[in-house]
């Protein structure tokens, strides 16, 4: 059987995917990956077919127009907003790509961000379609969607708030895509119009099956979430066991005692150096050693005898070496942070990533996250110090780490696709009398 993932974003976003990808093929699924063109190497390196769906992601990212829409910081909407408009060409270009990449397959296993696109691709190839999400993308009334901040402890009603929030978001994320998607399904499909509201997701959830990679520990089954959504734990790629450390990074880590991480993924700093320098200030504070992650233009190379820049290192085998890790928050770092099982040090940038700093510190691994605008040098220091100082934040941190490690995350998706597959045969899905349970 024959089945494609869909998936876009940064590194954080793919790499789960192809791990689930790997953990289908090892169970006898021919798996296709849909995800930028930047990932190809990536994808074919794990044995897995590649179909481009989008271009070049950090080109995007360290675009002037994507910079511009990190200014909006934790504000959702403006951040959704601008982020989408800076990349509606993309948009355009990934919707007929989706299209392309899905001929031939099964089933077909989406992402949040592709999930739309995707239900209308699904339906029009008469194969079922299932959500594969890093967050909880599923209504309920006991968080927030994950790009809402959550309701003022004063508001009446929050879990109307926190359940309405997800229909909220989906509808305005339909509405900021639409115009590009329209173009693109109309090239494939000409004098056919989308809804203007997109799908019914209200009717369509329900029956859509769930896969939320993410640990039961970190963030555990809602109990207003029913049969067809599953949290499985994370989805892991561990490094190939021929890597190697730099022999400067591995000299580095044996001269003196563990140091504290600092990178942010693929978010942009308006201003490296001063970000770099605001760092190694918060570092020297705090009176400990630092490997900079220099990633997409976050921060400059800063070299001395206390501070190591990197440009790459898997986080399975770099972060259980650190006495912290201060990153951005995304879905992907901050699994790799708790599985480690040392405490976490959120700076979100936007999107998701205040949820999870919200979620690491309520775990009680980590200090309270400092959102990008109000990042100093001294509340780093002190957040560093807290994070490397306070023994019960370590040991629950180490806790946390060891039940994460015992999971299979990857394994239970497997099992639930393979379940889910068995039940459902070809057909229109799921609007019709063809509703898989």
């Amino acid at each position: 059987m024959h089945l494609t993932i869909i998936a876009t974003g940064s590194r954080g976003d793919i790499q789960p995917m192809v791990a689930l990808g790997c953990g289908l093929k090892a169970a006898g699924y021919r798996v296709r990956l849909g995800v930028p063109e930047t990932f190809a190497p990536f994808v074919r390196a794990h044995g897995l077919e590649f179909a481009p769906v989008g271009g070049d992601v950090r080109a995007l990212v360290e675009s002037d127009a994507m910079r511009r829409a990190l200014q909006a910081g934790e504000r959702p909407v403006r951040f959704l907003r601008n982020m989408l408009r800076a990349a509606a060409p993309e948009i355009e270009r990934a919707g007929r790509e989706t299209w392309a990449a899905c001929q031939g397959t099964d089933a077909i296993i989406a992402a949040p961000l592709t999930l739309l696109l995707g239900y209308f691709v699904a339906q029009k190839l008469r194969v079922p379609l299932c959500l594969a999400s890093l967050q909880p993308s599923a209504p309920t009334r006991a968080v927030p969607s994950a790009g809402v901040p959550p309701p003022p402890r004063w508001l009446p009603g929050r879990g109307l708030y926190n359940y309405a929030s997800y229909y909220f978001t989906g509808q305005l994320f339909w509405q900021l895509v639409r115009s590009p998607s329209q173009r693109s399904w109309s090239s494939l499909f000409p004098g056919e119009r989308l809804p203007i509201w997109g799908p019914r997701l209200k009717e369509a959830l329900p029956h859509i099956p769930m896969l939320f990679g993410y640990s039961p520990t970190v963030l555990p089954k809602f109990a207003d979430w029913g049969p067809t959504q599953h949290v499985t734990g994370y989805w892991f790629l561990d490094r190939d066991p021929a890597w190697r450390p730099p022999a400067a990074l591995a000299e580095f880590l044996a001269s003196g005692p563990p140091p504290v991480y600092v990178g942010f993924g693929s978010m942009n700093s308006r201003d490296p150096e001063a970000m770099t320098a605001l760092v190694v200030a918060a570092l020297r504070r705090a009176n400990r050693r630092g490997v900079l992650f220099t990633g997409w233009g976050g921060m400059g190379a800063a070299v001395s005898d206390d501070i190591m820049p990197i440009d790459a290192a898997p986080h399975d085998w770099l972060f259980p070496r650190m006495a912290a890790v201060v990153h951005h928050g995304g879905a992907g770092t901050t699994a790799a942070g708790l599985r480690a099982g040392i405490p976490s040090i959120l700076i979100p940038f936007g999107a998701d990533q205040p949820f999870w700093g919200r979620r690491v510190r309520a775990l009680g691994v980590g200090p309270a996250p400092i959102p990008l605008k109000q990042l100093t040098a001294a509340r780093l220091a002190d957040a560093i110090t807290a994070a490397t100082t306070d023994d019960a934040m370590i040991r629950r941190a180490a806790e946390i780490g060891q039940q994460i490690r015992s999971e299979d995350g990857v394994g239970n998706a497997v099992r639930l696709i393979t379940e889910w597959l068995a039940r459902v045969s070809r057909g229109p899905y799921p609007d019709s009398h063809h509703q898989p349970s």
